[in-house]
């Protein structure tokens, strides 16, 4: 399967670390966003051709699908070039910035008959699979999904320390995370969303702290605290409270309330949450099926962040 990459920054590396992992698929462009960088992670993995324009990277022969790991604020309108372009699309994390983009995406999506997988790893995490499938198997039943998503960026930086071309948000990047991973444990959507925010950073023009409360009909809260703020433990860190048992999720590792490592390498056939998001992207357009984390599956999280959004003003 020949597959574009469009982003040569730090999670454009993601995936093409773990592409190389996938059989039979074959990274034919990496269409970036700034030459040099462009050039020099093509050829660290030996893509044979790159580009400054994602039109000229799907027009490459035998292109099926795109992976998208470039700037918030252009994945929607990308990820409907792609769709447009007839060929079937990965758009990380968020799918939008707002919710009439993303509602303009997933009805594009919907009409086009391709594969349209939005990069919400949670779902994907071992940690969180194992949480997920004690949930549906009545083993677990939440009670407090408690998570904290802290980071120490006064600056406008990216992961690998790098000067971003643009502005990060905490509610519709960091926040969609949480908001749909509580849906997707709960089998729910919230019925209550509400935040509140710390004081706009002057020069970034974001709030650099919010804290964030949801609730599903059945009773499960959620507790999300956010901040660009906290110089201590960085990442995001999910404590789930449960009927039978305490549970935190650190990125692909799990422990209990006191700190005993669960054995989840058997969850699944990687401990790489990236990787088997697109081990189940590429799996969804080879069996011609909705992949899990589809745009329709997690479209109801960003209607809940627009309401969050709302209940700030």
């Amino acid at each position: 399967m020949k597959v574009v990459l469009a982003g040569e920054g730090a999670f454009g590396i993601k995936h093409l670390e773990a592409l190389a992992n996938i059989d039979g698929v074959e990274v034919v462009s990496l269409a970036g966003g700034e030459g040099d960088a462009t050039a020099e992670t093509a050829k660290r993995f030996n893509i044979p051709h790159w580009t400054l324009d994602l039109d000229e990277a799907l027009a490459q022969p035998g292109v099926e699908a795109a992976i998208l790991a470039t700037p918030t604020p252009i994945h929607a309108a990308q990820a409907m070039k792609v769709l447009k372009a007839g060929k079937h699309v990965e758009v990380e994390i968020p799918m939008a910035d707002n919710l009439a983009d993303a509602e303009k995406l997933a009805a594009l999506a919907a009409q086009s008959g391709k594969v349209a997988m939005v990069g919400h790893t949670r779902r994907f995490n071992p940690s969180h699979q194992w949480v997920h499938n004690r949930i549906r198997s009545g083993e677990l039943k939440l009670q407090q999904l408690d998570v904290q998503t802290y980071f120490f960026r006064r600056t406008n930086m990216n992961a690998l320390g790098q000067p971003r071309s643009w502005t990060d948000h905490l509610l519709w990047h960091h926040a969609a995370h949480t908001v749909d991973l509580f849906h997707h444990q709960t089998g729910e959507v919230s019925s209550v969303a509400r935040a509140i925010q710390g004081p706009i950073h002057p020069t970034l023009g974001i709030a650099m702290d919010m804290s964030i409360q949801l609730k599903v009909n059945s009773g499960a809260i959620c507790t999300l605290s956010l901040s660009f703020n906290n110089d201590g433990p960085l990442g995001t860190f999910f404590r789930y409270i449960c009927d039978n048992g305490t549970y935190i999720a650190r990125y692909d590792d799990l422990v209990d309330g006191k700190e005993n490592p669960v054995d989840v390498s058997k969850v699944d056939v990687s401990m790489n949450g990236i990787e088997l998001q697109d081990r189940e992207f590429i799996a969804a357009i080879r069996e011609g099926r909705e992949p899990r984390a589809s745009v329709a599956q997690v479209l109801p999280a960003y209607r809940v962040m627009d309401q969050l959004e709302r209940s700030l003003l």
